[in-house]
């Protein structure tokens, strides 16, 4: 709950307001539970919440989402508690491929302890580990910045988001595509229709906003048919077991995967 009220605190105006009152209305509930029924935590760092509560995260974190887009948690939250009809579906979508059942039975993790970087870097050039890393490095980014999932109430649905976090940048190299605003709208339609996640979809439709007309044109005309293409027909990447397909040519990846070559600049 003290996160709640950190959500409700830091949302803008009549959000806040809005916030503020929904926690107000369901705290003697939340504690009522709590005394009836303590339950101990469904893996490290797991918080348990009830769909009201998860309702209040999903308004308050959208608010903040808007009004500061740099908020990496509330985006983060957002996925969370928003998505549980599509992390199901994107389970079932694992458990339908061999490669996929393999990564939910051993739960790799993609960070900087669990892969050799620099290993990756003397990969020859084309393969798709030397491209993460290139990515990584040019555009200043870590793979160790990805927050733990907290709000999801299944240990099995919460690897999966999981997974899809960790392996945003992947999503990134794979598509080649930068960090820069446009670069993320598109990397946000790939994932949003492979995935169906409300934030990622949502991301894709307010994000262009922001641009400025030239930003604007090039992205109706060239890169958003071809994140559309991309995430209608590529086949689904979370089911890449990408540690076991690091020399793998990026070429051969994309074919494998059908996803097109990026557009050029």
């Amino acid at each position: 709950m003290d996160f709640v009220l950190a959500v409700a605190q830091n949302a803008p105006g009549r959000g806040r307001m809005f916030v503020r009152q929904l926690v107000q209305s369901d705290s003697h509930q939340d504690a009522a539970e709590q005394t009836e029924s303590p339950e101990e935590e469904l893996y490290p760092g797991h918080i348990r919440t009830t769909p009201l509560q998860k309702a209040l995260l999903g308004v308050g974190s959208t608010l903040m989402a808007l009004y500061s887009p740099a908020r990496d948690d509330m985006v983060a939250v957002n996925g969370e508690v928003t998505g549980m009809l599509a992390l199901p579906w994107m389970h079932r979508k694992m458990l339908e491929d061999a490669e996929g059942q393999q990564i939910l039975r051993e739960k790799p993790k993609l960070n900087s302890y669990t892969v050799d970087l620099d290993a990756l870097r003397s990969l020859p050039e084309g393969t798709l580990g030397r491209a993460y890393t290139q990515f990584l490095d040019v555009n200043g980014v870590s793979p160790d910045t990805r927050l733990p999932v907290r709000f999801v109430d299944d240990p099995e649905l919460a690897y999966v988001m999981q997974r899809y976090r960790e392996a945003h940048d992947l999503m990134h190299t794979v598509l080649g595509m930068n960090t820069k605003l446009v670069g993320e709208v598109a990397v946000k339609w790939v994932e949003g229709l492979q995935t169906g996640l409300p934030m990622c979809l949502g991301g894709a439709l307010m994000a262009p906003i922001r641009f400025r007309p030239k930003q604007r044109k090039d992205y109706v005309t060239r890169v958003l048919p071809w994140a559309l293409k991309n995430g209608f027909k590529g086949k689904f990447i979370l089911n890449a077991y990408f540690e076991k397909r690091w020399s793998q040519d990026l070429n051969d990846f994309r074919k494998e995967f059908n996803i097109q070559e990026p557009p050029s600049a």
